[in-house]
């Protein structure tokens, strides 16, 4: 068995240089490698923190040059403010007109002349249905009866007052209730200033009108109430009393109130005549 003489020997030296002999000495070269991976670890620990703070310096310029206290040239703080936009011109500007809308009709404009009154007159059209409520009292309709020959349904001088003033028909209509009857009628003229002079010379009074489940009443001179008034081209009257022929006195609410709600009831009556056709004079015109 040949053994192995001569040749190179391992020592303690630096880095595995070679010595005089011996086996290498690996705690040594454990801790020389050991040293330069601590060395080479840090230089790249170093190398981070200074790419750290180049970074950090940029942003920190980039915050303070857009701060606005060191505003370059073409900075944001030299965009328009808000106020200083042009406004939206697309769409158009509301206009709104200087003239005044004119009133609404009046409606007693349209129920003081035949000019004007046009509608038709008709029983039905002033004394509506079979019966008339007015609050919490119901009077039932009775008779009526229409008339271009206005002194025929007239007591006493009314007739001929009627009939110099140029009344062109009358209409009457009889309600009644516990026991009270009341007649009411009314008499239409060419003109507002007809009726008003009518009602100025008015003498005697209304013929009551009986029939349908109505006896005859206020004739033969008993003491009726009666009524006279005149609202545009109208004039309108009334006669109330016991339909048993009591005659009445002031004592008697009851027929006082019946009489009112007939009076009442009438001028509402012409009253929305006029304002029917105001409004449909209104809504042609619009």
């Amino acid at each position: 068995m040949s053994s192995w003489q001569g040749g190179p020997s391992w020592g303690p030296g630096d880095n595995g240089t070679p010595g005089d002999g011996g086996t290498p000495d690996w705690a040594a070269l454990a801790e020389a490698s050991a040293a330069r991976a601590r060395r080479k670890r840090w230089l790249m620990i170093g190398g981070g923190v200074l790419a750290t703070a180049v970074v950090g310096a940029i942003v920190a310029t980039a915050v303070v040059t857009t701060g606005g206290k060191s505003d370059p040239a073409g900075s944001a703080s030299k965009l328009p403010a808000p106020v200083d936009l042009p406004e939206d011109t697309s769409a158009p500007a509301p206009s709104f007109s200087s003239v005044a809308p004119p009133p609404p009709p009046d409606p007693k404009e349209y129920i003081s002349s035949a000019g004007k009154d046009k509608a038709p007159i008709t029983v039905d059209g002033f004394f509506p249905g079979k019966k008339l409520a007015m609050g919490d009292r119901v009077h039932l309709k009775g008779a009526t009866n229409r008339t271009t020959d206005c002194a025929t349904g007239t007591q006493g001088a009314l007739g001929a007052v009627l009939t110099k003033n140029g009344c062109e028909q009358l209409i009457r209509a009889t309600y009644r209730k516990d026991g009270v009857a009341v007649t009411v009628g009314i008499a239409v003229f060419d003109t507002e200033a007809r009726a008003k002079k009518t009602v100025d010379e008015a003498s005697g009074g209304l013929a009551s009108l009986s029939g349908a489940g109505v006896p005859t009443f206020c004739r033969g001179g008993t003491v009726c109430r009666r009524t006279t008034n005149s609202y545009g081209r109208y004039a309108y009257f009334t006669v109330a009393g016991f339909t048993d022929g009591t005659r009445v006195t002031t004592q008697d609410r009851d027929v006082f109130a019946v009489g009112d709600d007939l009076t009442n009831f009438v001028f509402r009556q012409i009253h929305q005549r006029g304002r029917v056709q105001a409004s449909q004079a209104a809504e042609a015109g619009s």
